[in-house]
């Protein structure tokens, strides 16, 4: 039953009249327990409160079917607003993005100009961004465009690696050249077994393997995750490997999960939480349903109150 659940949200993430219908709903729907709002500001205000506990952020601003270079384009400038929007408040922000967002299916000379637009802001900020990793159809031409741009850019760049695909370890050892900063995520598309693990079990086995390797390499490692068995594993595995805690942090997802967001940031480890905003909310809802299918007793909540 859950399995059936977890296809049918991540069909519906895909799914543009679906899309179009929720946003006559709004935040109604219950998205506003994982999206920070739909504008800059209400996302900077969340920022400032993690800061407060002593937790940092990355900031996202959520969009989806993209179809025109002028769609593109808008996406770009709110990426670079956004930066600016950091770096005048002060605040501890990354931002992350998703290069189908900057046209990558449009042109790949639209979605690079618009890359090169904003990691020139971000690097006037001194500030870094994450480029998503999205389905395996945009897999290898990411990883392209992240050896191009890291070339260009260093350290002001960084990428995410799925450990539910087969070829996620050979990426690691293949990036190694560059000592890039990566996120290290499990996985949240569905694929075919022709290219990712199709067991539960495999996929966390490959998690734990992968980010065991880039640690071990002496690289920069976001471990993304809300799992407390893999995050008592980092913690083990780096205090006995005499990895630094500078060399690493938690990552953990907006509106999931806090009790263990300020644990982990008492005990001194760096956390950093992805804050989502904007009005294109909702394929990343549909994703938040599919990954754990019980959140939808807090969508029910809240379309009840509405």
């Amino acid at each position: 039953m859950e399995a059936l659940m977890r296809n049918t949200f991540l069909f519906l993430a895909k799914n543009r009249a679906a899309n179009k219908a929720a946003q006559a709903y709004g935040m109604r729907l219950g998205a506003s327990r994982f999206v920070a709002g739909d504008n800059i500001e209400s996302a900077i205000q969340k920022v400032r409160d993690f800061n407060r506990r002593g937790i940092v952020a990355t900031l996202d601003h959520l969009g989806e079917f993209v179809f025109s270079e002028e769609e593109a384009r808008m996406a770009a400038d709110e990426c670079v607003a956004a930066l600016d929007a950091i770096g005048a408040a002060g605040v501890q922000s990354h931002l992350s993005l998703k290069m189908t967002q900057l046209g990558l299916d449009i042109s790949q000379d639209l979605c690079l100009d618009n890359m090169h637009r904003i990691l020139d802001t971000a690097k006037k900020h001194g500030n870094f961004v994450r480029i998503d990793m999205e389905d395996y159809a945009h897999n290898e031409i990411s990883i392209d465009i992240f050896k191009r741009l890291r070339a260009e850019y260093g350290e002001t760049v960084g990428l995410v690696i799925q450990a539910y695909l087969y070829k996620s370890a050979q990426d690691i050892e293949d990036l190694n050249v560059f000592h890039p900063n990566l996120r290290l995520v499990k996985g949240a598309y569905k694929e075919p077994e022709s290219v990712a693990f199709p067991k539960k079990e495999d996929v966390d086995a490959n998690y734990i393997r992968i980010i065991e390797r880039h640690l071990t390499l002496g690289n920069y490692a976001a471990v993304a995750s809300h799992d407390e068995k893999v995050i008592e594993h980092v913690k083990r595995f780096t205090a006995e490997h005499q990895i630094p805690r500078q060399q690493f942090e938690f990552q953990m997802l907006y509106g999931i999960r806090s009790d263990l967001q300020d644990q982990l940031a008492a005990e001194g480890y760096t956390v950093r939480v992805y804050i989502p905003y904007g009005t294109d909310w909702y394929g990343y809802f549909m994703r938040r349903l599919a990954e754990r299918p019980a959140n939808v007793g807090f969508v029910l909540k809240s379309m009840l109150k509405g």
